[in-house]
């Protein structure tokens, strides 16, 4: 790969239903730490179109919108913004809420371990020293502290955060054969988890580094579209499917 000041860097942001909050992610883009905005927006209303284009005018990155009808999972959303940046040939791409609860501020923290010393693969890390997270729901933080424990076990890698969906990828990743994220049981949260497995047991340089999760609400509904029984099965199950190699 060229001169890590030569890399291309973009950050891709799946949207649904995000109407006030995405125009307050995009105006925290302060900085030139990507050189595009991908925006994967699912059933868009003239509501969040307008609120969009208003805000993109008031940065200096470019913003690109994916528009599609029908809402047809996260991981899908996630696959089109990596199949945008791999035909822009983009080197790196990072990958974060549009709900306003990551900080694009903090993009730089993701980006200086490939950057610099030339890792693969970034974690961000809500439980790392100067990491943060605010206004965590109790049963959410339970199971976000335990979980990594189990990934640390069954991937033989110290893990400290592996639900912040905030993380930064080498996009040579998904040139790799092994890596087969087109598969259609991905398109909802198990790509993030797939990814995250086969990049910590393939031989990857990975790394974590803390950041902050803002949760905008405490009360039941508010600070989260996952729902206990219907979708933690997508964020567990990935972990035992190719561990016990149900799925590759």
């Amino acid at each position: 790969m060229s001169d890590a000041s030569s890399l291309r860097k973009i950050a891709v942001i799946p949207v649904y239903d995000e109407v006030g909050k995405i125009g307050k992610v995009l105006a925290r883009f302060t900085n030139s730490a990507v050189d595009e905005i991908c925006l994967v927006v699912d059933r868009p209303s003239k509501t969040i179109l307008h609120e969009i284009r208003a805000a993109a005018k008031k940065i200096g990155v470019p913003v690109h919108i994916i528009r599609n009808a029908q809402r047809k999972g996260i991981g899908y959303a996630i696959k089109e913004g990596i199949q945008y940046a791999l035909h822009e040939g983009y080197d790196i791409i990072v990958v974060m809420a549009g709900n306003n609860k990551d900080d694009p501020r903090e993009i730089p923290r993701l980006l200086i371990p490939i950057l610099k010393d030339g890792y693969d693969y970034v974690q961000g890390s809500r439980f790392l020293s100067g990491g943060k997270h605010v206004k965590m729901p109790i049963l959410r933080g339970i199971f976000n502290r335990l979980y990594p424990f189990i990934w640390s076990i069954l991937t033989n890698t110290r893990c400290t955060d592996v639900t912040n969906g905030f993380r930064a990828y080498k996009a040579s990743i998904f040139e790799d054969e092994r890596i087969n994220m087109w598969q259609s049981w991905l398109n909802r949260y198990e790509l993030e988890y797939y990814l995250h497995y086969k990049v910590l047991t393939l031989g990857y340089k990975t790394k974590e580094v803390p950041v902050s999760k803002t949760y905008p609400y405490r009360h039941k509904g508010g600070y989260s579209k996952i729902l206990p029984l219907r979708d933690w099965w997508q964020i567990v199950g990935p972990l035992l499917y190719l561990k016990l190699g149900i799925k590759r």
